[in-house]
């Protein structure tokens, strides 16, 4: 079963919120919710510095492979991945079973820092987003009950 998320103004406006609370909270350069098809959903931070759309693709490949790879060795997935350049650095971690938020960082950061940030980030948008669901299957027509427990299926809160 498969509801669109269909973002209202509301809606989009408390996600950018959490963005930007988290970019200032994590000391972070820049951040970007991204749906794992690669569909950018919000970002924040000095994003403009970035082809959005580019990095939204690549990091949906890259978390698709990275899944690939965890159920050979007999896993059910990574929750997080950790990128370490020169100068940026890149921390991709799952937000329920349908998105992933990108944080990039430089040395004004640690990765500790951003893990403690994005796991209460990540608290805050599966809420907003239980919610914006649960709108959108009332919106949409469906002509089934979807109850907590298929929400939670949906976003990975087992």
């Amino acid at each position: 079963m498969s509801v669109s998320l269909v973002l209202l103004e509301d809606d989009s406006t408390r996600i950018v919120d959490v963005c930007q609370r988290l970019t200032v909270d994590a000391s972070a350069r820049a951040v970007f919710l991204i749906e794992k098809d690669g569909q950018l959903i919000a970002s924040a931070g000095d994003h403009t510095a970035f082809d959005s759309t580019s990095l939204a693709s690549l990091t949906a490949g890259n978390m698709a492979a990275t899944d690939g790879l965890a159920k050979l060795l007999g896993e059910s997935g990574f929750g997080s991945q950790f990128h370490e350049g020169e100068r940026e650095n890149i921390n991709i971690s799952s937000v329920g079973n349908r998105m992933m938020l990108v944080v990039i960082f430089d040395e004004r950061s640690s990765l500790g820092l951003v893990r403690l940030r994005v796991e209460q980030a990540s608290h805050s948008l599966l809420k907003i987003v239980r919610e914006v669901l649960e709108k959108s299957s009332m919106n949409q027509g469906i002509d089934f009950d979807m109850t907590d427990t298929d929400i939670d299926r949906m976003l990975g809160d087992d």
